[in-house]
């Protein structure tokens, strides 16, 4: 078992290192605009690596730049209106994770740098034309979403005793999770699974839709999105009711009481869009940075609610994951 530790959200100590480089005028420090798609409370490790990254390059809150923060808190509506004040705000660059922030933020400025820390498809999407050249205002890190359900998929296979019936549940008004379902749904047909679909378009979907899966399914696969995130606590406590075990593709879904995730490390994504930020306020071009592809990837297991549930995880399993929860 490994345990993480990461720095704190706020309070960071300061790099201590010349800030010549990048000294302005009081004043005149160059504003980051951090377009929090869900809650401070889910992402602020990411944005603390995003945060201790900077600090790598030579740059620190109060000293020589200045990070406004915003959180919509899964709301669509909330987003484009942050998206909408940064840009009459004009600040040197906006940071974002998720295709729906970055879509929304490229929408409200053509000319405002945009570096998204994660995005499931970002050229499937349309965010960029193409990976190696973005192209327009924005650029960053691809979670290559559909190229990871497979695994996870596999996983769910090793773990669920007698499993037949897979449930899929996405907000089908994001893109990129109605691609992810699709991916998933046509790995399960192709080895003789059945698949039910469960469509969420807002947060009063979710309960309804547990009473329709409830003894219809034998595992859920929950493709993340802001609002499925925002959720998550409630997703978890439904399933392990409804005595689904669960995949999903952060680690916060397995601390709420989630089953299992598997997909790339975000701190480490978080923190190498860092790189980005550094490069554009050294005066490099968004659309000239190619987009990025994760290098970690982590594998977290609940064995509290393993137990719940009255499954067994494997032993094969058990060791070949990042982390167990006990």
């Amino acid at each position: 078992m490994r345990r993480r530790d990461f720095i704190g959200f706020f309070g960071i100590a300061a790099v201590a290192q010349s800030a010549a480089a990048h000294a302005q005028p009081s004043g005149k420090l160059p504003v980051i605009g951090f377009l929090g798609s869900s809650s401070r409370s889910t992402i602020s490790t990411f944005v603390a690596a995003l945060v201790d990254g900077l600090h790598d390059h030579g740059w620190s809150e109060g000293r020589n730049i200045v990070i406004e923060y915003r959180w919509a808190e899964g709301s669509n509506e909330r987003t484009a209106e942050i998206a909408a004040e940064f840009a009459r705000l004009k600040v040197a660059v906006i940071v974002t994770h998720s295709n729906a922030a970055a879509a929304m933020a490229k929408k409200a400025t053509s000319t405002i740098p945009i570096v998204f820390a994660v995005a499931g498809d970002p050229l499937g999407t349309g965010l960029v034309a193409s990976l190696a050249r973005p192209g327009g205002n924005i650029t960053g890190l691809s979670l290559q979403a559909t190229d990871t359900a497979a695994k996870r998929f596999e996983l769910l296979r090793e773990v669920v005793p007698g499993f037949h019936r897979l449930a899929v549940m996405a907000n089908v008004t994001s893109p990129v999770s109605a691609l992810e379902m699709k991916e998933v749904q046509t790995t399960a047909r192709a080895r003789g699974l059945e698949v039910v679909s469960s469509e969420i378009h807002q947060a009063a979907d979710i309960v309804p839709a547990f009473e329709k899966l409830k003894g219809h399914t034998d595992a859920l696969y929950l493709v993340g999105d802001p609002l499925i995130v925002a959720k998550r606590v409630a997703i978890s406590t439904l399933a392990v009711s409804a005595g689904l075990p669960t995949i999903a593709n952060i680690r916060e879904f397995v601390d709420a009481g989630g089953l299992m995730s598997y997909g790339p490390n975000f701190p480490d994504l978080f923190r190498r869009s860092a790189d980005y930020v550094d490069k554009i306020l050294r005066g490099a071009k968004p659309g000239d940075l190619p987009v990025e592809q994760p290098t970690k990837f982590d594998l977290i297991i609940n064995l509290v609610t393993a137990k719940a549930l009255g499954i067994d995880i494997p032993g094969t399993v058990l060791a070949t994951a990042d982390e167990v929860i006990e």
